[in-house]
């Protein structure tokens, strides 16, 4: 395993995190429990592996993921976990929030949490909750050995992050990258330069990344498998700490530790390979939309730029498969291009100019099954 620097935490992560939201589940519906038969052995091998970093939180699997990281704690040394969790509390409730991190020490098992996040954080969030009186109470666990480190688990764009980065209040940052999503890419060199430790989530896309993908398969010939070539591609770069990953069986996490133990995950070549075609799928998505959102709101109530997100990623990156389901889906409660009356409101607004009617009809015909 190889371990990169956490940003100025004093710490070593493995470049392979475990994110424990998927892991086997037995039961059905509310009564579903992780099936720790599976879970611990997954969990077990990824320490044996060298995966340092382990992250959950307080709803993940049903509310049982934190309580199977603290069996597995037990099974481990401890000192050589970093141990990721999350409050999702935004209110004004002080009791509440602390009852959040009190009952994840007692699932986990432990005096102390390693990196704790603020779940889903965006502008709003932080300006009127964690700046006034939530990063008061976050200190205050800190200064009482609760918690070690801040981390924010972002969501939203790259002018708060380079806000949140620049408040000086997160020691860490988790972040959404990806081939499909780079939108957060020279924040993250910034986080870097500021001494902030990088975590990503969704380096596969949240699954969309394991489909089949005709166009990805091909970037670079000697990587068979797009999961790979998606991890390859974030932790080729060099400002990432960690990616997460999402493991769900046994041989996911082989996989995984077999491309997180390369020093080098992508060689110059294929770096220069990879992101000139990259930027050449980004410069096809961008010829049909750039997601600006100001077509919307449709009369008929079709959602104009997420038919065409998922035409692009049919279209462009190849996943068919993925853009059909979604679109089914899509239609089924009514929002699909099929629903449109071609009034033509929408491109008047479209500062592209794309001939949104057409491509509506085309997008139908493509992300619909005979």
């Amino acid at each position: 395993m190889i371990y990169r620097k956490f940003g100025s935490t004093g710490l070593k992560i493995s470049q392979l995190g475990f994110g424990a939201m998927r892991l086997p589940m037995i039961g059905k519906d509310k009564d579903a429990t992780v099936d720790r038969k599976k879970a611990i052995p997954m969990l077990m091998r990824a320490y044996e592996g060298g995966v340092n970093y382990f992250d959950t939180a307080v709803e993940y699997c049903n509310q049982d993921s934190q309580r199977t990281i603290g069996d597995f704690l037990q099974l481990v040394d401890r000192d050589k976990i970093i141990l990721s969790t999350k409050n999702h509390y935004y209110g004004e409730d002080k009791k509440v929030w602390r009852e959040h991190l009190e009952t994840s020490l007692r699932r986990l098992k432990v005096d102390h949490i390693d990196i704790y996040n603020h779940h889903g954080i965006n502008a709003k969030k932080f300006t009127t909750a964690v700046q006034p009186f939530i990063g008061d109470w976050m200190q205050e666990a800190k200064e009482q050995g609760l918690i070690r480190h801040i981390c924010c688990s972002f969501h939203d764009n790259n002018t708060f992050l380079r806000k949140l980065i620049e408040s000086g209040y997160p020691d860490v940052l988790t972040v959404q990258y990806n081939i499909l999503d780079r939108s957060l890419e020279d924040s993250i060199a910034y986080a870097k330069e500021h001494g902030i430790g990088v975590v990503v989530m969704g380096p596969v896309g949240g699954g969309r990344l394991a489909a089949e993908s005709e166009v990805l398969q091909h970037l670079l010939p000697e990587i068979k498998r797009i999961p790979e070539l998606a991890f390859r591609f974030v932790l080729s770069n060099k400002n990432v700490c960690t990616a997460l990953s999402g493991m769900s069986t046994i041989e996911q996490v082989e996989e995984n530790i077999a491309i997180a133990s390369k020093e080098t995950t992508l060689t110059a070549d294929e770096k220069s390979i990879l992101e000139r075609h990259l930027l050449n799928l980004e410069n096809m998505k961008n010829t049909y939309c750039t997601g600006c959102g100001y077509c919307m709101p449709c009369k008929s109530g079709v959602k104009i730029p997420v038919v065409f997100k998922l035409y692009n990623l049919g279209n462009v990156y190849g996943l068919w498969d993925l853009a059909k389901k979604r679109y089914k889906n899509l239609k089924e409660r009514g929002r699909g291009a099929d629903a449109c009356t071609e009034c033509g409101e929408c491109e008047k607004k479209c500062p592209q100019h794309i001939p949104i009617i057409k491509q509506l009809k085309d997008a139908d015909r493509c992300l619909t099954d005979d």
